[in-house]
């Protein structure tokens, strides 16, 4: 029998401890879903979240009698944290769904682990570790471990009718999980139900396309999800501009050793537009900090191919730092596909690399002077004040910032004199 006895995780004393608690005096617990599938495909464990057959109130009970800290994190709908040495564990009393209208579902608590495993969305989600470790299959979820196959449990559409966002967790776990080409029932079930992506709120399909986008290498799941037109239907900027892109970036990661970056990645695929990237922002409510990334990306213009160390510098203080460095990352994620035996591309991707180093380094010069200081000059204050200021700021800039403040005090007092 498979079991997952000998994993690090699973013979962690807190774990030990939740575990006895709730498998005592007639209670069943069994560790549920990601941490199980992870540990069987070899994968890293971070969170173990546990399935009993105890209602949410007798767990609260138990654990409170054990001198265990217990959060009601969702007990409405069976599910308790408990809290030993600083680690928590989600505990879900097993249920059914009693009713379903593709967003939320009514459950009914209960003792039927086959019921519990069935509610579920995909096979490799629904596999179960008793107390000894043992592996407990209830829907043939072994054998797509194996394979790395990403299925729905029996009915594909039936699993999405019950909740709409099945369609892209899906292909989110494919990204991360699976094999060869996706399960073909799953992907025409999705295909056909695209469509009811709208009826769900921004931030779950924003969560979860963010999840996909920060998988190892989204790509091959993006390329499905544009063939059912389940990408087109949350990200209709993707349409005409393509996703190649993303392919690029993906290889530019692993050779040169960048972090993923889930934003990174939209940019790759979405037209470099102020206005339709505020659209977007506002359709899915990003946040205001992943909002202001995106725009500031678009509104920073790409260097020219011959820029100098000077003329760059004025650039990354006219601009935003992070939206040039988005810029140069995909700039070079690009050169790079096609520099291999092409001298002229080779000698971009180098530049590029010196341009971002510069970028990632880059400290932005802080212009001595203010507006406090162009009034006490003697100018009213009004609209020549902002006028004096920025052409003062311009000459700085055009002296390659060196001008330090006794400098350019003197030639405001000029100015403020009509001496310029």
């Amino acid at each position: 029998m498979t079991s997952v006895a000998g994993e690090t995780w699973f013979q962690d004393t807190a774990l030990g401890q939740v575990m006895a608690l709730l498998n005592s005096d007639g209670g069943e617990a069994r560790v549920a879903g990601g941490a199980v599938r992870n540990a069987l495909m070899g994968l890293a464990v971070a969170d173990v979240d546990i399935a009993t057959t105890l209602r949410p109130e007798m767990v609260v009970e138990r654990a409170k009698a054990a001198g265990i800290k217990a959060v009601p994190t969702g007990i409405e709908h069976g599910t308790v944290t408990l809290v030993v040495d600083g680690r928590g564990f989600e505990v879900t009393t097993l249920r059914r769904d009693v009713e379903t209208n593709g967003r939320h579902a009514v459950v009914e608590f209960g003792t039927d682990w086959t019921a519990d495993a069935e509610r579920r969305d995909l096979t490799i989600n629904a596999l179960y570790a008793d107390a000894k470790g043992e592996v407990i299959d209830l829907v043939e979820g072994l054998k797509d471990i194996e394979t790395r196959t990403v299925r729905f449990i029996g009915d594909a559409s039936q699993r999405i009718a019950e909740d709409h966002l099945r369609i892209l967790r899906f292909f989110r776990f494919f990204a991360y999980y699976g094999s060869g080409r996706p399960d073909a029932d799953g992907l025409r079930a999705c295909a056909r139900a695209k469509d009811m992506l709208s009826s769900l709120s921004a931030e779950r399909v924003w969560t979860e396309t963010k999840k996909l986008l920060g998988a190892p290498d989204p790509s091959r799941a993006m390329l499905w999800m544009r063939q059912a037109g389940v990408l087109t239907a949350i990200l209709p900027e993707t349409e005409k501009w393509g996703i190649d892109g993303i392919h690029a970036l993906v290889a530019a990661e692993r050779a040169i050793g960048w972090k993923p970056e889930p934003l990174l990645r939209l940019a790759a695929i979405v037209p470099p537009d102020v206005e339709r990237l505020e659209a977007l922002a506002k359709r899915l409510r990003l946040s205001n900090a992943d909002a202001l990334k995106l725009q500031q990306w678009a509104a920073t213009p790409m260097p020219p191919d011959e820029v100098t160390d000077v003329g760059f510098a004025r650039l990354l203080y006219r601009h935003d730092r992070l939206g040039m460095i988005f810029r140069l990352k995909l700039a070079l994620a690009s050169t790079r596909a096609v520099a291999e035996g092409d001298p002229v591309a080779m000698r971009k991707s180098a530049r590029l690399s010196q341009l971002l180093s510069k970028a990632e380094k880059y400290q932005k010069p802080v212009f001595p002077l203010s507006g406090g200081d162009v009034i006490a000059a003697g100018v009213p204050a009004g609209k020549r004040v902002g006028e004096i200021l920025k052409e003062l700021e311009e000459f700085w800039i055009s002296r390659n910032f060196l001008p330090e403040r006794p400098e350019l005090a003197a030639r405001l007092a000029n100015m403020a004199s009509g001496q310029s």
